[in-house]
């Protein structure tokens, strides 16, 4: 398996694009991300070799996730015992669609209009700012875990560090504005100290994540490039801005630069988020409800099983929300609502599988060993004091 150098996708080399610059072969999943390619290394002779059998569209995993959604919903209009996982799964995809497509909008905006050096710049840097940036960033972006995905995957692409790209995937959901008011309006000055909990774990794992890059024992992201000391990002910013020709066929040439980055994006990450909806609309479907309120109390043991159960059910911030405060109003246990916002993101399966495919095995390893610990310990003190 050869690593496309744009996206860093892993790629079969019967199956890529191949591009041959100076003797030397690179392998491309997308004719997008071969194009940028040759954009960038400013190539004007390269020879470019097409794959003679194309992988079948029926090999391709979001085809496939897709056509099991569609195929398990057809069939809940005539089998009564599939019709409540239709209505989760409808009911989820109502709650996160926007935050998806603005995820992937974003994505293709950084794509086409932030350059590498700047995310290098900011996101890469061996140093506490570099984990306070993440953790910002996160802050200022109001989409939900699944949506703040592709935006992850696009700033990894650019140049970010894996430990900022933890840190980020881990402040979001919880830490961002939006999420902000919601939490405060329904849990009141509680909903701040779940906020606050949240932006300590997303701080603390990023510095041991730069422990563990620093020991060599978590991947380094290579697509990370060298940049100057006195580079600007303001200096350059301000000549991009006055070099900009704007009109018609400028504001074309962006829209189309801006969808195709989305489209890559989404085929890399899409089918990730359906698979977990779908794992969680039969969870949410068929898991009474009194289970939850039965077995999740402000115990040791109610911990643990609330655990497991975000690992399962977790698919949107704003989802979620509603449902750890009703855990909370039934159980009195601010603890265990804590745990089922946090551990979600921490132990999903989306998150962990699209770090695994995208960013670095042990990265996706390390993320849940880290992370889990802090977010019972939180908890179960949160029970403790409230």
């Amino acid at each position: 398996m050869a690593k496309d150098p744009v996206c860093g996708m892993e790629v079969d080399e019967r199956q890529a694009i191949k591009v041959t610059k100076d003797g030397q072969d690179y392998f491309f999943c997308s004719s997008h991300c071969k194009d940028k390619f040759i954009k960038k290394e400013n190539i004007s002779e390269a020879v470019v070799c097409y794959p003679s059998v194309r992988k079948p569209f029926f090999k391709n995993k979001l085809f496939i996730t897709g056509s099991a959604c569609i195929l398990l919903i057809a069939l809940s209009f005539f089998i009564p015992f599939l019709a409540p996982f239709r209505k989760a799964f409808l009911s989820y995809l109502k709650t996160i669609w926007w935050a998806v497509l603005l995820g992937l909008f974003l994505g293709g905006l950084i794509e086409h209009y932030v350059p590498r050096e700047y995310i290098s710049k900011i996101l890469s840097r061996k140093s506490p700012s570099t984990i306070f940036n993440a953790v910002f960033l996160g802050f200022l972006m109001s989409a939900c875990s699944h949506g703040i995905l592709a935006l992850s995957i696009q700033l990894h692409k650019k140049g970010a560090s894996n430990p900022a790209v933890v840190s980020f995937l881990l402040a979001s959901p919880w830490a961002n504005f939006t999420i902000t008011v919601m939490l405060i309006s329904l849990f009141g000055l509680k909903g701040l100290f779940i906020i606050i909990a949240a932006i300590i774990i997303a701080i603390n794992t990023g510095f041991i994540f730069m422990l563990l890059e620093n020991k060599g024992l978590i991947e380094k992201n290579k697509n990370i490039i060298e940049v100057s000391q006195t580079f600007s990002i303001l200096d350059d910013f301000k000549l991009r801005l006055k070099n900009y020709r704007f009109g018609v066929n400028t504001i074309i040439t962006d829209l189309k630069g801006i969808v195709k980055g989305a489209i890559a994006l989404s085929d890399m990450v899409l089918w990730w988020i359906l698979l977990g909806i779908l794992i969680a609309s039969f969870a949410g479907a068929y898991i009474p409800v009194h289970f939850f309120h039965k077995f999740m109390g402000s115990t040791l043991s109610g911990l643990m099983v609330t655990l497991g159960l975000a690992t399962i059910i977790e698919v949107c911030s704003e989802g979620s929300s509603p449902l750890a405060f009703e855990i909370y109003r039934q159980t009195g246990a601010l603890g265990n609502s804590f745990v089922f916002l946090m551990a979600g993101v921490a132990t999903d399966y989306t998150e962990i599988g699209l770090l695994w495919t995208n960013v670095g095995r042990r990265v996706a390893i390390w993320l849940p060993i880290i992370t889990v610990p802090q977010i019972v310990v939180i908890g179960y003190i949160t029970n403790m004091i409230f």
